[in-house]
């Protein structure tokens, strides 16, 4: 019995898509829920898990081609049903066969279990994540390795991703070395289950032929060529605008246009179509150029440099900024820390309070909630809190789901453990997804002041400072008390300046007086 492949579901008004990539090919073996090709629409891009284990028996929409939900894009049979062998019998005559030549033998040669290869190939990154960058490889060829054990860490945009071995035996090949590009689902390595000598030495070629000569170069070249292939879909739209690709600044794997590049060439000035991405470097001295060295940014760290600018350059942004006295959540702090250490297991920190009055002041002012999504506003009837850590590759912002119904408890637990993620490089990418309102705390660096730049496409962030006493006014007298400088950062397009004040005096009241977070005033 055969299934079909499926499109599915890809989102709320989004229709259609573009087929932009199979991994497998007709005849090629697949498990449950192993990928098997990517969608790409207006906004991201859709994986296609296998629905059931079998060959892949037939592709009916090919790269390139446009479908609509739940359209047919291919057929997967029974292993051992008629189709399957002949697929097969195809396969073993295609010439890509020959790439691995050194794991199988050709012709009618018989090979010995021991001597089958694993590849092993980029998992499954994440939601709308479909590349990578090999970091670090833990294991080189020639070296023995047992199922599970770490063979090398793949860095995302926001995570690191850690690759067991598949199988037990020997790294024969490395096909993708640190620093290169991969995408989700391609071949990174190889593993024999032979002996030593049978990775580090490829077998004799037949009639002439040195089959193993091209293996090494072959990986790389079909890579370069896939890297350089501009997307079906952005292909598609320069054609019908009349558009070339030097117009088009791409932001995919090594400059590959993307179909949301068109649209923003289209819709920007024209001379910026032409303009370099980034103003060229001045010159510098011989003398001081032997003394720089020049590391290349981290995939975090470019996403985080493109994310930041195009929050400055998409939302009007402005800040707001308001003092708060500390000392009634200090004295609360002193009074019941031990009690709360003892019956809850975690400590009480500053960020419960903060979580808590933030919550409190957005149902008075949802719109600071809320997020703009074409000429619509979606206000959002919950809070998802996310919580800016600073990590030793870069800031992650991990999110504290449901903020307004967790206890003071409930949110420092939440956040002990997200924090202890973020250091580790362990968060996944839905515990980074779907946050509706941001705080950062730059205090914890010594911060005194500073403008927080948006999460888009969130509208408004919270950002902490340091504590430092300062003398103060208060009932005719001069006194000194524990003070905190906040600032709100909001997008001026849906969140008016009333709004912003509004909120951020709530929080400060909150805050002076944490029994108003108790009596819900």
């Amino acid at each position: 019995m055969a299934t079909e492949i499926r499109v599915p579901t890809l989102g709320e008004s989004v229709s259609e898509a573009t087929v932009a990539t199979w991994f497998k090919k007709p005849g090629d073996s697949v498990a449950v829920d192993e990928l098997l090709c990517e969608l790409e629409t207006d906004k991201v891009t859709v994986e296609v898990p296998s629905p059931a284990a079998g060959k892949l028996d037939e592709i009916v929409a090919k790269e390139g081609d446009t479908v609509g939900v739940d359209a047919l894009l291919g057929m997967i049979a029974e292993s051992g049903q008629a189709g399957s062998s002949t697929d097969v019998k195809e396969r073993k005559a295609k010439p890509e066969d020959t790439a691995t030549a050194h794991a199988e033998p050709k012709g009618d040669e018989a090979k010995p279990d021991s001597g089958k290869s694993v590849d092993v190939m980029v998992p499954t990154l994440g939601e709308s994540v479909t590349e990578a960058t090999v970091s670090t490889w833990f294991k080189q060829p020639g070296d023995t390795v047992t199922q599970d054990e770490m063979l090398c860490e793949l860095e995302t945009d926001k995570v690191s991703v850690e690759v067991p071995a598949p199988a037990s035996g020997v790294l024969s090949e490395i096909l993708k070395a640190e620093g290169t590009t991969v995408e989700a689902g391609g071949k990174l390595a190889v593993i024999s289950g032979g002996a030593k000598t049978t990775a580090d030495a490829p077998p004799p070629a037949k009639g002439g032929e040195d089959v193993a000569a091209p293996k090494s170069p072959a990986p790389e070249t079909a890579a370069k060529g896939r890297d350089v292939e501009d997307a079906p879909s952005a292909k598609k739209i320069m054609a019908e605008k009349n558009l070339s690709a030097d117009q088009v600044t791409g932001t995919g794997r090594d400059g590959r246009i993307m179909k949301e590049d068109v649209q923003k060439a289209l819709t920007s000035p024209a001379p910026s179509r032409t303009e370099s991405p980034s103003a060229p470097r001045a010159p510098v001295a011989a003398e001081d150029a032997g003394r720089e060295e020049r590391v290349k940014m981290t995939r975090l760290r470019q996403t985080i440099a493109r994310r930041l600018k195009d929050a400055q350059n998409t939302a009007a942004m402005l800040t707001t900024y308001n003092e708060v006295d500390m000392s009634g959540i200090m004295e609360l702090r002193t009074e019941y820390k031990d009690l709360f250490e003892k019956k809850h297991g975690v400590k009480l920190g500053f960020m419960s309070f903060f979580t808590k009055a933030c919550c409190h002041a957005l149902q008075e002012v949802p719109e600071v909630n809320a997020e703009i999504d074409g000429t619509d506003v979606v206000y959002k009837n919950f809070v998802h809190m996310g919580i800016a850590v600073g990590t030793p590759s870069g800031l992650v912002v991990p999110v504290v789901r449901d903020a307004d119904g967790k206890s003071f408890a409930e949110i420092e637990k939440t956040i002990n453990a997200l924090g202890q993620k973020a250091r580790d490089g362990k968060l996944s990418m839905a515990e980074m997804q779907g946050g509706t309102f941001t705080i950062s705390n730059g205090g914890v660096y010594g911060s005194l002041m500073s403008s927080p730049i948006l999460n888009p496409p969130q509208s408004g962030i919270l950002g902490m400072h340091k504590i430092q006493e300062r003398p103060m006014v208060v009932k005719g007298q001069i006194v000194i008390r524990p003070m905190m400088y906040l600032a709100l950062s909001y997008d001026h397009r849906i969140v008016d300046g009333k709004g912003a004040v509004t909120f951020l005096v709530r929080v400060k009241e909150a805050l002076e007086d944490p029994r108003r977070l108790l009596m819900d005033l």
